[in-house]
């Protein structure tokens, strides 16, 4: 039987989150530690939900495929012979063995490693040998065509790729939109990944860094050594399920430390996973948090650069060692929040800034809305 939110949280807690006030309360420690809250999540929201699931780039050849799980289930990305990429459930029709187990180039067909079982790329199925006997690889009164692979909703947004797994969630268009409106001025046809950031596990529930990219309030103390933009300078942003916070500097003011961040930034996120930093003049990073446990998370970051002039590897390199800093500056006061979560001090979810942590705010109550 599926739990319910009030299996998994105490209703007095839930009841000090729901509380009216102008401080508001944060989520209960249990949405952080509780496996239970994230088997939750992963029957409610993920598969609900438009999901980030992955990089059009690392895909690049008809044939490629990369195998990623959503709420739990097995889903296979697959660039098809037409160029597009699609996203199917990643089990054999006959026995629902797992298809593919590594990203990889399949050729033009997947294949079963069980019983031989061949798909086409478009998730028709193409062979069924011996399924009727020796040499009867056709079985009377089983229509192959009502047998392919069952595709999922799957979108590609420039090189970002999201999955809808229950195929329940809002027009894509519509669910891109509040994000697209704050992009533009960037050429997304010059938009070229220079470099990957693999931080393997963090030893943080996900959410955490999902909360922490999007409120401000942490910048001049948790980055003091990695860039200078002074709190007031920020402020947050709050758009339906397009959450963060932005910080612009303007030219003979506050100048950031030469060999760190740009000073004019947005850092933008869309409900539930998706995270993507814009810094001026030419260069965006996006992260994919990929839930491990309750308190892991495997976190990528791919680094890009848009514009005409482009970077020397020197510069590349340096930025990949700021990026490097920044995130593990992160980390560790994301490791401390959950290991604070112990405390049966937490258990109110401690209290959130009614200014600068509007976003952080938004991004709980869409959770709880979602899971209840």
């Amino acid at each position: 039987m599926t739990s319910t939110l009030l299996d998994v949280l105490d209703a007095d807690d839930l009841a000090t989150f729901d509380g009216a006030g102008a401080i508001r309360h944060g989520l209960p420690p249990g949405a952080y530690t509780e496996e239970r809250f994230l088997r939750l999540e992963q029957d409610r929201l993920f598969p609900n939900s438009w999901t980030f699931a992955g990089f059009a780039h690392e895909l690049p050849d008809s044939g490629d495929v990369c195998p990623i799980h959503i709420g739990g289930q097995p889903v296979l990305l697959v660039r098809n012979r037409e160029g597009s990429i699609k996203a199917f459930h990643n089990i054999c029709s006959h026995r629902c063995a797992m298809l593919v187990r590594e990203p990889g180039h399949a050729g033009q067909f997947i294949r079963c490693p069980y019983h031989c079982w061949v798909y086409g790329l478009d998730g028709s199925l193409r062979a069924t040998p011996h399924f009727g006997g020796p040499n009867r690889h056709v079985l009377e009164g089983y229509d192959p065509r009502q047998h392919g692979l069952k595709e999922i909703c799957c979108s590609v947004w420039h090189d970002w790729i999201f999955v809808n797994v229950n195929g329940t969630a809002e027009t894509f268009e519509d669910y891109v939109a509040p994000l697209a409106a704050r992009l533009e001025g960037i050429d997304f046809d010059q938009l070229e990944p220079i470099a990957v950031l693999d931080f393997g596990e963090v030893e943080c529930n996900w959410k955490l860094l999902m909360e922490n990219f999007i409120e401000p309030y942490h910048v001049q103390y948790v980055h003091a050594t990695t860039t200078d933009q002074p709190l007031l300078d920020h402020y947050t942003i709050v758009d339906g399920h397009c959450l963060g916070s932005a910080v612009d500097i303007t030219r003979g003011g506050r100048q950031a430390k030469a060999d760190t961040l740009s000073v004019s930034s947005r850092f933008l996120t869309l409900f539930p996973n998706f995270v993507l930093g814009w810094y001026h003049p030419d260069q965006l990073g996006v992260h994919l948090n990929i839930p491990v446990a309750v308190d892991k998370t495997h976190q990528r970051r791919i680094l890009y650069h848009y514009g005409d002039q482009a970077l020397s590897a020197e510069a590349i390199a340096a930025l990949k060692d700021l990026w490097f800093k920044v995130h593990k500056e992160d980390h560790a006061i994301c490791e401390r929040l959950q290991a604070g979560r112990a405390s049966s001090a937490a258990g109110t979810g401690g209290v959130l800034s009614p200014h600068w942590e509007k976003s952080v705010r938004q991004f709980q109550e869409l959770l709880i809305n979602a899971l209840r």
